[in-house]
């Protein structure tokens, strides 16, 4: 099993996401993720310190 990221919670929503077709890239301090039709990227967090960053990243998925 891949770890995307150093909190478990964020890494359960990745793997989501990359099962319904986004692809993940990973940089320095952030990855990326790319929407399956390359029409939006979303910044991710590899080590988040912020508590509602999960929560905030969701939101912005809707």
């Amino acid at each position: 099993m891949r770890k995307y990221s150093s909190d478990k919670d964020w890494n359960v929503e990745i793997r989501k996401l990359v099962k319904l077709g986004w692809v993940y890239k990973r940089g320095g301090k952030h990855a990326r993720l790319i929407s399956p039709d390359d029409s939006q990227g979303l910044v991710i967090p590899t080590s988040p310190s912020d508590r509602r960053s999960l929560h905030n990243f969701r939101r912005l998925l809707r």
